[in-house]
C-alpha cells in the first residue's frame, strides 16, 4: 500500500478570467473546486494509474468533509484525523498571470497529532509513505522530524517532497525519492547553475546526504534522475502549459507507483515525466488517457 500524508490539505478553488484588475470588481469566466494538497494530488494520480493508496493527514469542518467525499468518489482510501477547525481553502486565479492565495490551515492539538503518529506507526515493510508539502503553522515543518522516523521504524520506504531545510532534514531518513526542481536545488546550496552538469553535481550531493533517488525537474528543459548507479535525462515534451498546480505531485505519483511495482528507475522516470507533463498540459490533474499519450513521447537517455 502507498500512503500519502498531507498535513495541511485544502480545497483548491480555481478561478478563470482573462484579466484581473486590482481594486476593481472582477467577474470570472469559469471556476472549479477540487480536493487539493500535495499528498492528495499524489493519491489522485495514483488512482488513475491503477495503484491503491490511502490518503491521511488532518481535515476539519465542512471543507474537510468535501475533501473526504471527493476522494471517496474517486475510490481513494482515506484515514484522516479530524481536527476542530475548518480545512483551508486555496484560491488559484488563472488570468493573464497565475496568482495563488493560500489559506493558513487549522490548529492541530497534541492529541490529534498523536492519532496521526499512531497511524504511521502501524504501516509495514510492504508499504511506501509519501510525505509532501508544508505543515500547518501550529505544527511547523519540524514535525516531519517526528513523523518520518515512525514510518521508517515500521519498515516502510518513504518519499519526501519538500523544499529547503525540510528536504535537507528528511535526507537523514534515506528517502526512496526526493524531487527538487532546479531552482530549489540552487537555493538549497546557495549556488547558480550554469549547465546541466552543475545540476547533476549537486543532485549527487543530495544522494551523498542520504536520498536513494533524486529527480530534478527543469520545467521546459526536461528532468534528471540521479541514482547511485547512473544518471538519466528525460527530454522535454513540447506543448502548451495550462496548469502549474499539481505537476510536480503528478511526477512523484508516476515515479512512486511504477517504482514500487517494478523497481525499474528508467520506467519510473518515464511514468513520472508522463504524469507531470500531462498535468502541466491539462486544466486539472491529468486523465489516464492523456498520461498514456504523454508516456509514448517520453525519451530517456543515460548520461
Amino acid at each position: 500500500m502507498i500512503y500519502t500524508v498531507t498535513l495541511n490539505p485544502a480545497i483548491d478553488y480555481i478561478v478563470r478570467l482573462t484579466h484581473i484588475e486590482s481594486g476593481a470588481v472582477n467577474r470570472m469566466d469559469s471556476s472549479d473546486t477540487f480536493a487539493g494538497g500535495k499528498g492528495i494530488n499524489v493519491s489522485r494520480i495514483l488512482q488513475r494509474l491503477g495503484y491503491a493508496s490511502t490518503a491521511t493527514g488532518f481535515v476539519g469542518g465542512f471543507t474537510g468533509e468535501f475533501i473526504k467525499d471527493g476522494l471517496v468518489a474517486e475510490a481513494i482510501g482515506t484515514q484522516f484525523v479530524q481536527v476542530d477547525q475548518d480545512t483551508r481553502i486555496n484560491v488559484k486565479i488563472k488570468a493573464d498571470q497565475e496568482t495563488e492565495i493560500n489559506g493558513l490551515g487549522p490548529v492541530v492539538t497534541d492529541e490529534q497529532l498523536a492519532e496521526l503518529e499512531d497511524i504511521l506507526s502501524h504501516v509495514t515493510a510492504d508499504d511506501t509513505v509519501v510525505f509532501a508539502g508544508s505543515a500547518p503553522a501550529s505544527l511547523g515543518n519540524q514535525v516531519y522530524n517526528r513523523l518520518i522516523p515512525l514510518a521508517k521504524q515500521a519498515g516502510a520506504e518513504v518519499v519526501c517532497d519538500f523544499e529547503g531545510q525540510t528536504l535537507l532534514d528528511s535526507l537523514a531518513h534515506e528517502p526512496l525519492l526526493v524531487k527538487p526542481n532546479n531552482h530549489e536545488l540552487e537555493a538549497i546550496f546557495g549556488v547558480t547553475f550554469d549547465s546541466r552538469e552543475d545540476i547533476v553535481r549537486y543532485a549527487k550531493e543530495i544522494l551523498v546526504k542520504g536520498a536513494k533517488n533524486v529527480i530534478v525537474s527543469m520545467a521546459g528543459d526536461g528532468a534528471l534522475l540521479v541514482t547511485g548507479e547512473a544518471t538519466y535525462f528525460a527530454k522535454p515534451i513540447k506543448g502548451t502549459v495550462k496548469n502549474s498546480v499539481g505537476a510536480g505531485d503528478s511526477m512523484v505519483a508516476g515515479f512512486t507507483g511504477e517504482y514500487t511495482k517494478s523497481h525499474n528507475p528508467i520506467e519510473a522516470l518515464k511514468w513520472g515525466v508522463a504524469c507531470g507533463t500531462a498535468t502541466a498540459f491539462s486544466d486539472d490533474l491529468a486523465s489516464i488517457d492523456f498520461i498514456r499519450e504523454m508516456y509514448e513521447k517520453v525519451e530517456v537517455e543515460t548520461l
